[in-house]
This record gives C-alpha cells, sequence and structure tokens, in this order.
C-alpha cells in the first residue's frame, strides 16, 4: 500500500467516501506552470514575512517549488509530525472538514487553480490546502492547535441555514470553475448564496467557531502588534495577501474571542487582522470560546441551541449515553429541575439514535424521542408511572430497550399532547450538548446515502471542461516548455520559436514567462490576490 492508501485505510468508513484519488497523471503542463509561478513567488516573498517555521515547514512536508506536490511524498513527510493527508475535490461539509482536521488529518484540494484565476480561485485548491496550511504543522504546538481547533468546529452546532449556504458556496464556486457556465448561471448561483445568506435567523455556533478558525488559521497574524508575520494559510498561499496584510492600511488588532463575533467577506481583502502573541495564545483564546459551547455547557443553553438550529444533534445525559436526534419542542417545568435546568421534557423528531462513547447502542429508531429530567427509573417491561420533582407525569407500557406506547403525561396539571409511542430517556442532568450526531460512522451507514453530497460530482465535471478548454496547440506549447525544463535541454533556437508562436494566444502570459525564464530574461510576474 502506498502511504496515502494507509492513511485513507486508517479512516472511519464515512469519511472515507469524500476522499478522492490525486490522479497526478491528470495535472498538466500548464497546471504544473500555474503551481511554479506561484511558488516561486511564495518562496520569494515570504523568507521574512512569515513565521519562522514555514520556509523550513515547506521542505518538512513534502512542497518543492518545480511540481505540484505528490500527495504520497507529503504523507511520508508528514507522517513524522504525526499528520497525513487525503485528497478531496473541492469544497466537503464543514463537519467532515473539522472532524478530519480533529483526527490530524489534511483535506487537500486535488484540484489546482486555472491559469484565468491564478490571482484569486473561488474553489479550494492545492496551493492554498498544501502551500497554505501544511508548512506550519512542522510547528508542534501548533498543529496540535490546529487539531484542537478542529474538534471544536466539529462539536459547534450548526444551523440548517449554515446548511444552505454550504450548499450555495459550493454551488457557486463550480460554476464558476466551469468554462462552459454562462453569465446567466453565475448570476443564478451568486444569487443563490445571497438568498442563503439572507435567510439566517441568528449566528449559529458552527459559523462562529468558523469565524475563530478563518482569523487564525486561515488569516492569522503572529508576534509583535506592529512587526508581526503570517502563520495563517490563507495569507501563505496569496502574494497579493501577504503584502498587504502587513501594510498600514491594515488595522493589526491583538487577537482575542470577539473574533469570533467578526464576520469576514472572502471576496475581498480583510480590512483587518489579528494578531497571536504566540502560539500559546492561540489556545487561551480557543479555551475561552470553547467555554461558552452548548458543547461545554449543556443543560437549558445547550437544549435551546439545538432547538433553534433545526438540525440534527446529540444529547449526552448523566448516565453517558448519547441521544441523536432533532429537537423539535422544549417543556419548561413551574420550577428548576437540576442545576442549569429548567427543562421538564424535551421532544426529538426521529430518526433517533441511543450511542455511548461514539458507539451505537442498537440501530436508529424511526419514531420520536422523549428526555424527561429528574429522578426515576423507567422499567424494562409493563405499566410505569414516573412522578418527577418537575413535576412531569407519565404514565404508558414499556416494551423494551426504552421503547414505550400508551403514552400519556401532565406538567403541572395540565395535559400533554405526547406521541402514542416514542423512546423515552431520564437523566437528572444535561452535560453536553453537541452538533451532529454522537456516533457519525454508523448515522451515515444508515442515512449517508441520503445526503446530497456525492463527493466531487460538479467539481470532476468541472475539471474535465477546463481540461477540455485549453488550446490543443497551446497545450502543446506547454508540454514541450516543461519537457525542455525538466531535461534541461536548452535550445535557444525552439525557444525563439515557441515565444513567436505564444502571441497567437495574447492572453497566455504565463507561457511567455516561463519561456523568457528559460531564457534567462526576468518574466513578469501576476500577483495572487487571494487564495
Amino acid at each position: 500500500m502506498t502511504p496515502t492508501e494507509r492513511t485513507i485505510a486508517r479512516l472511519p468508513a464515512h469519511l472515507r467516501r469524500y476522499v478522492v484519488s490525486q490522479d497526478y497523471a491528470a495535472y498538466t503542463p500548464r497546471d504544473q506552470a500555474v503551481w511554479r509561478h506561484i511558488l516561486g513567488q511564495l518562496r520569494e516573498h515570504l523568507s521574512d514575512k512569515a513565521h519562522p517555521v514555514y520556509l523550513e515547514g515547506l521542505e518538512a512536508t513534502g512542497i518543492g517549488a518545480e511540481a505540484i506536490p505528490s500527495l504520497d511524498e507529503m504523507n511520508e513527510k508528514l507522517s513524522k509530525l504525526g499528520w497525513s493527508c487525503v485528497a478531496v475535490r473541492g469544497f466537503i461539509p464543514p463537519a467532515v472538514f473539522t472532524e478530519l482536521q480533529a483526527l490530524g488529518v489534511l483535506a487537500i484540494a486535488a484540484d489546482i487553480r486555472t491559469h484565468e484565476h491564478i490571482q484569486y480561485t473561488p474553489a479550494p485548491d492545492i496551493v492554498h490546502e498544501s502551500a497554505g496550511h501544511a508548512p506550519i504543522i512542522a510547528n508542534a504546538r501548533y498543529a496540535q492547535y490546529l487539531k484542537a481547533v478542529g474538534l471544536v468546529g466539529f462539536k459547534a452546532i450548526a444551523s440548517v441555514e449554515d446548511q444552505a449556504v454550504f450548499e450555495a458556496i459550493r454551488n457557486l464556486s463550480v460554476v464558476k470553475e466551469d468554462p462552459t457556465a454562462t453569465e446567466e448561471e453565475i448570476s443564478h448561483a451568486q444569487a443563490r448564496l445571497e438568498a442563503a445568506n439572507a435567510s439566517h435567523r441568528y449566528i449559529s455556533e458552527s459559523t462562529r467557531a468558523s469565524r475563530l478558525y478563518w482569523w487564525t488559521a486561515e488569516y492569522g497574524l503572529i508576534g509583535d502588534l506592529k512587526h508581526p508575520r503570517i502563520y495563517g494559510a490563507g495569507l501563505l498561499s496569496s502574494i497579493g495577501e501577504a503584502k498587504h496584510c502587513l501594510t498600514s492600511a491594515v488595522h493589526k488588532l491583538p487577537l482575542g474571542v470577539a473574533c469570533a463575533d467578526t464576520d469576514y467577506d472572502i471576496t475581498r481583502m480583510q480590512p483587518q487582522l489579528f494578531v497571536a502573541r504566540d502560539f500559546e495564545h492561540l489556545f487561551e483564546v480557543l479555551a475561552e470560546f470553547e467555554a461558552t459551547l452548548a458543547w461545554k455547557r449543556g443543560g437549558d443553553l445547550g437544549l435551546n441551541e439545538a432547538l433553534r438550529a433545526r438540525t440534527v444533534n446529540h444529547l449526552v445525559l448523566a448516565d453517558g449515553r448519547e441521544v441523536t436526534g432533532k429537537v423539535v419542542e422544549l417543556l419548561p417545568a413551574p420550577k428548576d429541575v437540576a442545576p442549569g435546568l429548567s427543562t421538564a421534557l424535551a421532544r426529538l423528531e426521529g430518526p433517533i439514535l441511543t450511542s455511548k462513547n461514539g458507539h451505537a447502542l442498537d440501530k436508529p429508531f424511526t419514531g420520536a424521542a422523549l428526555v424527561a429530567f429528574g429522578q426515576g427509573t423507567l422499567p424494562e417491561r409493563g405499566s410505569f408511572r414516573l412522578e418527577l420533582d418537575s413535576g412531569l407525569v407519565l404514565e404508558g407500557f414499556a416494551v423494551g430497550g426504552g421503547e414505550v406506547i400508551a403514552l400519556s403525561g401532565k406538567l403541572a396539571d395540565r395535559e400533554l399532547t405526547l406521541p402514542s409511542m416514542a423512546r423515552l430517556y431520564l437523566t437528572e442532568r444535561l452535560p453536553s450538548v453537541a452538533g451532529g450526531p454522537a456516533d457519525p460512522g454508523t448515522w451515515d451507514k444508515w442515512f449517508g446515502e441520503l445526503d446530497a453530497f456525492t463527493a466531487g460530482d460538479g467539481e470532476a465535471q468541472a475539471r474535465e471542461r477546463k481540461a477540455q478548454a485549453l488550446h490543443p496547440s497551446l497545450a502543446a506549447l506547454y508540454t514541450e516548455v516543461r519537457r525542455i525544463r525538466e531535461t534541461g535541454q536548452l535550445a535557444p533556437e525552439r525557444l525563439e520559436q515557441i515565444a513567436r508562436a505564444s502571441t497567437d494566444f495574447p492572453t497566455d502570459w504565463l507561457l511567455r514567462a516561463e519561456v523568457a525564464e528559460l531564457r534567462g530574461e526576468v518574466p513578469p510576474r501576476r500577483e495572487t490576490a487571494h487564495a
């Protein structure tokens, strides 16, 4: 098995379905030229602007300037740092990205930006994901932070609107990267994203976690406030951003948890950036942010966060069991039920999954679930009547496995409308409420095929169309230039002929830059505005 195959084999099945082959042979000579152009600028301009570990980190993680990195080579190097990487295509669901990162696996977008988008790519690409994220992992403390912030993002609760925005962003990136897309299709995709953004009812935990990630791992500065250095991947993979961010045009703020409440616009350079004192400072801010999440606080706060999210999340009960489902109703008690709880009953919409320590205890239950708070014991089988301290009274017949039928109830002498069949859980407290299913693998096994995301569908089609859009004669010239570069067999007459032939493609400045470099001339440079 190759190093990459070993990495993939270690992944849970629900993550493996988002992994694609890097298909190194599919990179064209022009793709390689795009990589060389960008990496040449990065190494030249960032040597005294990036965190000191940057240049040695490129070598330590298998990233050279002459050719697009092979993920096998990267995995060989990353394994020595306790990390690995896999290829994905385009945008993957945030929960997948954050879970991979929490496991110490970099999700590397296999595609590379086109010549036309060398200044700004509307989709994740291998420049940003490898040359941006990987080098700083060479610093052990920062590598720990990436895993920790990944776990926080994975546990944060996302809303239904967050999901709609993700799908809209993914769709827009695919359309923009497709050379056959019409102006009407692009306008429709942009309008879809605007509508999705406008639909937000509130700022979710997941959105705040993504902002924290953006202002640190993506657009973070470090060191002295007046003379900081760059460590964020978005800045490290964009020369234009790297130059701009250190000027007086960008307001530098000390990093604090307030960055999680600061929005950003991916279509323009950022007007302000946050500066961490050192990598230890990242952990201080992360701990402060983490303490605000339902994952850590549980109780009423967690229940209400899950209720307004309208998404699948999981409740952790006092005995360690985890209940996965959608919280759709909360019934308040006339008095506090337990510390941190004034809720008497929570109703969850199925399917329902019961697990412990992240492992399913049985197959999903298709009906509803009720979580009653207070002291009480549900019999395995037979009739029952429960009177809890909250004033909640429940009666019914237990059929086994926590399932009950003929259920009725009262709360402070008020008759309740309850499902006639449900899964009933009793707990004295609620330590945690976290995003997504507690056992993602089992959930994906039963319901993953219902997920509209299919790994790389639209991105793969756009990649194929990009390759087809390259004029055959131009492709042949790039191929010859690449061969000359790799063999070192310089033929001045032939280079002159290629230079003249390149004028047939007046918008393709990159080929002329490649030829000029081989001829010993100073080639024109194009700055990469955004990564």
